[in-house]
């Protein structure tokens, strides 16, 4: 049997009549940066998150960066996120000048650990703490970071709370939205998140007409009007293809979401039904509302071997992230070191991603567990 991390192709075909219909339309009237079919989606967004204003972009990664662009965070500043996250995260904090700071992650849910932050702060002298502007608290997986605490430490030192929200649209912290927790929120738009384009894109949310109306400069190089800068933007502009194929995939958001809680329940019977307790750990989830966008197990041993064999078997699988990014050459002279931040380096050694897409049979599902007890019972 073959379980592919993904079906895209099956998603797909359930809307494929529309999404050629409203291409179609898009093709004969040659309108496709930005238009009506950009300002629609950003008002559907805007209701579905819950905010005042949403603002699409070109990608995920220009959603963080504009972001940040937006809060006038730059050359000189310390804006403080997770090692454990994807590269776009810290990268947009360097692209503008300012110096990422990083917090461990707890080690259930892989989200920024928000004592440990209200540390950082406490052992940090006075000039350090004034270059602070930002947190950037990921909501990985799908699920959001605990976020009371990191807004009342926000509060506190007058920073701004830009929410990468790329894996979590949809997800909800004490009733509220992924995206209308902080003072901004990114979302991607990547064929493989849970509401993806047919290529990139992406899109701010932000209950503040400011930094609202800053975005919508920033987008198109600044400019406002056309052709005169006050300030120095970027093109970021989402274009009409991506945004009308995102607004069909939006009305079946929700029944996808269902399909992938449903799958992650399963999953979670199926692996206690076989008794593989000794050798997996299952996602810990909270109170709120998990999206799946990735359904993640930890493993106490041979995480590596496990998916060599699970590939072997026809099973799709993914390290969600193989080297944090604390340890990333890249980054080298940030001055971090192999220890720094044990909670993390122990997730990116231990965790996989197993296929969790609304497509998802029963039957693949029990095949993957199955598969995954065979392998433990070999005992080599």
């Amino acid at each position: 049997m073959q379980v592919p991390l993904l079906d895209l192709k099956s998603q797909y075909q359930s809307i494929k009549h529309d999404v050629m219909k409203i291409t179609g339309e898009i093709f004969e009237s040659q309108y496709f940066i930005m238009g009506p079919h950009v300002v629609q989606l950003e008002q559907e967004i805007a209701a579905y998150c819950g905010t005042k204003h949403a603002v699409g972009v070109s990608s995920g990664t220009d959603a963080l960066l504009i972001s940040l662009m937006a809060a006038q965070i730059g050359q000189g500043d310390i804006v403080i996120t997770t090692p454990y996250t994807f590269f776009a995260t810290v990268g947009s904090i360097v692209r503008v000048g300012a110096r990422p700071a990083f917090v461990d992650i707890d080690p259930d849910t892989f989200n920024i650990d928000p004592q440990k932050l209200e540390k950082l702060f406490h052992d940090m002298d006075a000039e350090t703490r004034t270059h602070v502007k930002g947190i950037i608290p990921v909501h990985l997986y799908g699920q959001c970071a605990d976020m009371d605490p990191l807004t009342e430490t926000a509060q506190k030192y007058d920073i701004v709370v830009i929410e990468d929200a790329a894996q979590a649209i949809g997800a909800e912290y004490k009733g509220n939205r992924a995206g209308s927790i902080g003072d901004l929120g990114c979302f991607s738009f990547f064929p493989s998140k849970n509401l993806g384009a047919f290529g990139d894109g992406g899109i701010v949310t932000t209950n503040s007409d400011h930094l609202h109306a800053r975005l919508a400069i920033l987008r198109s190089h600044g400019s406002k009007p056309k052709y005169y800068h006050k300030i120095i933007g970027g093109n970021f502009r989402l274009d009409a293809l991506q945004a009308a194929i995102v607004s069909i995939k939006l009305k079946h958001l929700d029944a996808w979401t269902l399909a992938r809680q449903e799958n992650a329940a399963r999953y979670n019977t199926l692996f206690q039904d076989a008794g593989l307790g000794e050798w997996v750990v299952l996602p810990a989830v909270t109170e709120d509302r998990h999206i799946y966008n990735q359904y993640v197990i930890r493993l106490k041993q041979k995480r590596d071997q496990l998916r060599q064999f699970l590939n072997e078997e026809g099973i799709g699988s993914e390290i969600y992230y193989p080297l944090p990014l604390h340890l990333q050459e890249c980054f080298a002279d940030l001055g971090y070191q192999q220890g720094d931040f044990p909670v993390a380096e122990q997730a990116a050694l231990q965790t996989l991603a197993l296929p969790v897409y609304p497509e998802l049979t029963s039957d693949q599902q029990n095949y993957v567990v199955s598969k995954i007890k065979a392998f433990f019972q070999r005992g080599d």
